[in-house]
């Protein structure tokens, strides 16, 4: 008797697990997708301080030079060692192993507007990317900042994990999207979509469209 209860226990048990894990299921993707979108908010917030304290460095060497160089590459070191002991970057990243998407599943080609040649690895685990814009007018960013919210982990898609930011001359900083239609905004900020102006979206309490 006492061994038919305990079949029944042992069932019910694993009956109990099974239905938990499915229950977890999408509840899982939701809060990894939330996860996402915090830590992109946060780290936007953290590069906004991040200019205004670089502000304050307005005459040190560094940013002496990379206003006085016409090289798109030496501009883009220059600025990394400015944003460096900000965003605790670390090694170089070893692109072989990391391929950028867009929402609507296209990879990112190195043609694009939006391809990051330097990108590195930062200490909380996040990858980051830096790029000058050559001949920008003084209205248009100067640099375009990428973060990558879980680093080499998938989806390494715009508006899923990957997001990214306008960097101005007056040290002023917007997520892309800024300035967009909102109509536009959602309809990028969908699997049909690019995913880039997620980055603004999200910041003003945009939802994922399917």
């Amino acid at each position: 008797m006492n061994k038919h209860f305990w079949k029944i226990e042992y069932s019910l048990t694993l009956l109990a697990i099974f239905a938990g894990i499915l229950f977890m299921i999408p509840t899982s993707f939701s809060s990894k997708t939330a996860v996402y979108i915090s830590t992109w908010n946060s780290e936007f917030n953290k590069i906004q301080y991040m200019f205004t304290a670089m502000s304050a460095q307005a005459q040190s060497d560094i940013v002496k030079n990379m206003k006085n160089t016409n090289s798109d590459v030496l501009r883009e070191r220059y600025m990394i060692q400015l944003v460096k002991p900000y965003l605790r970057l670390s090694d170089r990243l070893k692109k072989k192993r990391y391929v950028q998407h867009y929402m609507n599943g296209k990879t990112v080609s190195k043609k694009d507007f939006y391809y990051f040649d330097i990108l590195y690895n930062n200490q909380d685990g996040l990858i980051v990317g830096v790029k000058d814009i050559v001949n920008t007018t003084p209205d248009k960013p100067v640099f375009l900042m990428l973060i990558d919210t879980n680093g080499y982990k998938k989806p390494n898609t715009w508006g899923l994990d990957i997001f990214g930011l306008n960097i101005y001359k007056d040290g002023n900083v917007t997520p892309i999207g800024y300035g967009w239609d909102i109509n536009t905004m959602r309809q990028d900020c969908s699997k049909n979509g690019t995913g880039l102006s997620c980055s603004q979206f999200y910041r003003i309490g945009g939802e994922f469209v399917e």
